[in-house]
Formats: C-alpha cells, sequence, structure tokens
C-alpha cells in the first residue's frame, strides 16, 4: 500500500510540474538515480534532498534524430532568424547561415577577428529583440588583443541583400582585465524579457579567486543595456571598488544561460572542476561562491580551496552533478510538439555525451532522464525552435545541426 500511495503522490507531482503521469515518468517507487558513477568526494553531503542524483524519471516518449546540417567545426551557438533559417557560430571565427534544408552559406563576412587555441574562439550568439526591426546580431567571442584575449561582446548589423555579411560591427563590452590563458571563457548571451542582457563570463582558469571580487569582470554574470551601457537598477552601481556591470559573482565558467518561460527569471548552468556542475538561478548581487566553495575536487584530486561546501553568505547550487556531465547549452521546454516534455529543462552535455532532460518542480528538480547517450556526440548547444522540435549542435571537427521530432 506505500508502494502504490509513493507513485501516486508522484504522479500527482509530474502533473504539477507538467509532466504527463499517463505518458509514464517512469516509475519512481524505487528511485534510483540516473547517474550511476561514483562521486568523485564521497564525504561531501548535499545541502538538501534532491539537490544531486535525482530519481531516473523518463516518459517513453518517442522521437527521432534528424541531421539538419553537418560539415560545421565546432559550431558553438545557434539562434532562428525570424524566417525560420538558422544563425550558427563556429569556434574558429566563422558564422554561417543554415536553411531548414541543411544548406550552409558562405561565411559571412565582417565577423570580428577571434583568437584561437583552446577554448578560445567565437561563442554565443543572440538576435536582438527587436531583429525584424534592427537586424542587430550579438556575438560573444575571445578577442585577438595584444594584453591577452578578453571575452569580449560586439553587435552588428546583418545584411544579405547580396552576400551574408555583418556591418557597422561595435564593441559594447570587454571584460576587465583582459588574460591571456585558453580555458574557461564563458560566452553565453541571453536577453531578459526587459531588454537587457545578460553575458556570462568564465574565470580564467588561472584566476579563480578573482570570481570573489567585485573590481574585476571574472567569474561574473554580467547585465547590459543593449548598447552596452549600465543599466541603473545593476546592484552594484554606485558601490566604491565594483564594475557597476556586475549582476552576479563567484560562478566558475558558465556555459549555458536562459531565461524561465514562466518566471522570466535567468538560469545558468556552470562548469565545475572534478564535480561541482551546477545549476543556478542568479540573483542581483547574489554570491555563488566559487572557489570558496564547491562541490567536487580539483584536477588534481585535491580539495579546492579548504574543501567546503557551504558559507555563509554565499549561495548553494540549486542543482549539481558529481561526476560532472561538462554542460554547455541549455533550453526550457514550452511548446505543445512533446506534450510529455513540456516544462522540463535541457541541458547539453560535452563530457557527458548526452542531453540531460530534468524534471522540475518550481525550482526544484525532481528527475532526471539521459538522452542521446548511443551517439556518442558532446552536445554543445541547446535551442527549441519555432517548430517545437529541439536543435542541438555537436562539437566536433566535422558538427552537425541535430533536431529531435516526434517519431
Amino acid at each position: 500500500m506505500r508502494r502504490m500511495t509513493a507513485a501516486v503522490a508522484l504522479a500527482m507531482m509530474l502533473a504539477a510540474c507538467g509532466g504527463e503521469p499517463g505518458q509514464a515518468q517512469s516509475s519512481a517507487a524505487a528511485a534510483a538515480p540516473e547517474e550511476t558513477r561514483p562521486p568523485n568526494v564521497p564525504s561531501q553531503k548535499p545541502a538538501f534532498p534532491g539537490q544531486t542524483r535525482a530519481p531516473k524519471l523518463t516518459t517513453n516518449t518517442a522521437f527521432q534524430v534528424v541531421t539538419v546540417a553537418k560539415g560545421l567545426e565546432h559550431p558553438w551557438g545557434l539562434a532562428f532568424l525570424p524566417d525560420g533559417r538558422m544563425l550558427v557560430s563556429e569556434r574558429p571565427g566563422r558564422l554561417r547561415i543554415v536553411t531548414a534544408q541543411g544548406a550552409l552559406s558562405p561565411p559571412v563576412a565582417g565577423v570580428p577577428k577571434v583568437a584561437t587555441g583552446g577554448q578560445l574562439g567565437l561563442f554565443g550568439l543572440a538576435l536582438d529583440p527587436r531583429f525584424a526591426q534592427t537586424r542587430l546580431v550579438y556575438l560573444a567571442y575571445a578577442a585577438d588583443a595584444g594584453d591577452g584575449s578578453p571575452l569580449t561582446v560586439a553587435r552588428a548589423r546583418l545584411a544579405e541583400d547580396a552576400a551574408p555579411r555583418l556591418e557597422d560591427l561595435r564593441v559594447i563590452f570587454r571584460a576587465t582585465p583582459a588574460r591571456s590563458g585558453t580555458a574557461n571563457i564563458g560566452g553565453r548571451l541571453v536577453f531578459a524579457p526587459d531588454g537587457t542582457l545578460f553575458v556570462t563570463v568564465g574565470d580564467r582558469f588561472q584566476s579563480a579567486a578573482m570570481a570573489q571580487t567585485l573590481d574585476n569582470d571574472l567569474g561574473k554574470v554580467v547585465r547590459l543595456n543593449p548598447d552596452g551601457s549600465v543599466p541603473k537598477d545593476n546592484p552594484f552601481v554606485g558601490k566604491a571598488g565594483a564594475r557597476p556591470e556586475i549582476w552576479s559573482y563567484g560562478h566558475r565558467n558558465s556555459q549555458a544561460a536562459a531565461i524561465d518561460p514562466w518566471t522570466h527569471r535567468l538560469w545558468t548552468v556552470d562548469h565545475g572542476a572534478r564535480g561541482g556542475d551546477e545549476v543556478n538561478i542568479p540573483a542581483a548581487g547574489r554570491n555563488y561562491g566559487w572557489p570558496v566553495i564547491t562541490y567536487g575536487e580539483d584536477y588534481s584530486g585535491r580539495p579546492v580551496g579548504a574543501g567546503i561546501t557551504a558559507k555563509a553568505g554565499m549561495e548553494q547550487p540549486l542543482y549539481y552533478w558529481d561526476p560532472v556531465i561538462a554542460p554547455s547549452g541549455m533550453a526550457f521546454y514550452d511548446a505543445a510538439l512533446f506534450p510529455a516534455w513540456k516544462g522540463s529543462l535541457f541541458v547539453g552535455g560535452l563530457a557527458g555525451e548526452h542531453l540531460a532532460r530534468l524534471t522540475l518542480k518550481g525550482e526544484r528538480v525532481v528527475g532526471e532522464e539521459w538522452l542521446l547517450a548511443d551517439l556518442g556526440e558532446r552536445i554543445r548547444d541547446v535551442v527549441v525552435g519555432p517548430d517545437g522540435a529541439i536543435y542541438l549542435l555537436t562539437d566536433s571537427d566535422q558538427g552537425r545541426v541535430l533536431k529531435l521530432a516526434p517519431k
């Protein structure tokens, strides 16, 4: 009787958060997690139930994987144009227009020169919310600068009257201080409903401690107006010694960012080292702890800092993975094409080589399902298309645009 009660309770919970109990977000009576590997640091305990290793919940949704386009070199970011074509960035510094039939345009002219090597290159992109009128495209990239390779954001107008090209390119943000090195750059862009632009900035690996100080942009989420000016209601405007563009701090390397379509809040997913990939909802002025608190350990196997996972004044992640999936790209599903997935959060896995589907109940992860693990592909970006299908970028020398469509 107790088992039946648990199953009924689960069905009610899934119905409340968008799942379809009749389509079997699979029996959670056993509550076995999707992740079965041992954690890197078994002695670390989550701060609250369900913070990690959520139970495996599947919807048994039938879908097919369609290759829309191929032959892209380490594609990084994808955005849909109003006519249904896709704008795709390639990490070596190219921008392409991809048709629904998979045809690739020649490289778009006018893309700024980028620094390359390691993780450096051209990263995320976003269209101006009024793109149909302005034709403005925003690009994040590692600039090829004499004093390092700072994360930089530029905007330009996309013209296509002859061949596709960017015109009137203008840099609107450059992370300070400039740093060399080829890791932990950040580079996701997302517009908020109020028209401001969020930018994720990594800690540049060897400058992790700077994520805890406010006199720099490293290890931060930055919030800008579309022209690069600072919104007057940013949390550190007017604070002595603080960069006014900072929205939140204590991040390591967020390569995923999206706006929750129900509450309109920013969510990010942050890379840990060995363990400690984090789902966060960055709030104005809050400190998310890196590198003072984190789950997992350093690449050397030694503790990060003092090896603590909690401290007063520092925020806990909503959810974390240990071992890591190396997250990149995320999208909330609020379309009708896959009813059983409505309300889910999809996160790409690079090292994990899968697409993680998180079942949400409000701001809690209550289930996890790994999709596409059989493909053996690093998932770099996740976007819900205007047709309700889920579009993915695979990170390789011969990267593809994939589409998840009903079977």
